[in-house]
């Protein structure tokens, strides 16, 4: 199944301008809204530089200039008219996500699809907020968005067996592998990566090891290609400390959130969006 013709973003960040990226090289004509005039012009120079490392690896059919005339930012909600499916990829927040759904939602045609990049908050109850919940489902993205191989396909209650399939057919279309969840906290992913990271964090608290060396154990002993601890600092320390808090909410103490975690949050060591976080970035 080939990807959507049109489609839409919500969001142009870090996994925003990622996930229009892997979009807009395999073909699609895409747009990205973000909330004003600044956000847009930092997620089109993200974008930009994604596709010109894209051709520099060969991994971008066609001309920059091609690609790039197919993509688009805006403030405006209403640009989504045309688009096919929407992914909403704005920060994990239960009620900023459910309102730009709802926002969304009412600019979509009949037949269009909608889409959160959640990791951990239920599909399901987002669904609930939505006129159309059959048309709706989770498209979790690993970050960064161009290296991963993976999305994570996650089904609300309600989603209809066609969005399902075709969820997996935009997968394979856009290269990745899709590994389909019914919804639960944290999904598959993020409930067993929070958990890793985790009790990594709580070593390094107590002592037993240095962060380089809990993650060279998970590197060399179990061929993780990056440790729980750089992961986390690619992720963002902040990034995870919203999930851990949502699944110790939801699965129970297992999933508290461990006191370095939260004063590293405190500081602003949030990982390589900061510079520092369980390592010093300098990229």
């Amino acid at each position: 199944m080939s990807i959507p013709g049109n489609v839409g973003v919500l969001g142009g960040g870090r996994m925003g301008a990622g996930i229009a990226h892997a979009f807009l090289i395999k073909g699609a004509t895409v747009v990205v809204v973000e909330r004003d005039d600044d956000a847009a012009a930092g997620a089109r120079a993200r974008v930009a530089g994604a596709v010109a490392k894209s051709a520099e690896r060969g991994t971008l059919h066609g001309p920059v200039g091609e690609a790039l005339a197919r993509f688009s930012t805006s403030t405006d909600y209403s640009s989504f008219a045309g688009c096919g499916l929407v992914v909403e990829a704005v920060p994990e927040d239960f009620e900023l996500k459910a309102t730009a759904l709802k926002a969304v939602e009412e600019q979509l045609a009949a037949g269009a699809f909608l889409a959160s990049n959640t990791s951990s908050l239920s599909v399901s109850k987002l669904a609930g907020q939505l006129q159309r919940p059959s048309d709706f489902i989770g498209l979790h993205f690993f970050n960064p968005v161009p290296a991963s191989t993976l999305i994570e396909v996650v089904l609300a209650t309600e989603t209809s067996p066609e969005l399902a399939a075709a969820a997996k057919g935009w997968t394979e279309a856009l290269g990745k592998t899709a590994v389909v969840v019914n919804d639960a906290p944290g999904f598959a992913s993020s409930r067993l990566g929070v958990a890793i990271a985790l009790e990594a964090m709580r070593m390094v608290e107590e002592g037993v090891a240095s962060a380089a060396d809990i993650d060279a154990a998970m590197v060399l002993g179990y061929k993780h290609p990056t440790g729980p601890l750089k992961t986390t600092d690619i992720v963002g320390l902040d990034v995870r400390l919203g999930i851990a808090e949502y699944l110790h909410s939801t699965l129970g103490e297992r999933f508290a959130p461990p006191q370095i975690l939260r004063d590293m949050v405190e500081r602003g060591e949030l990982g390589r969006k900061s510079g520092k976080g369980f390592f010093v970035w300098t990229d």
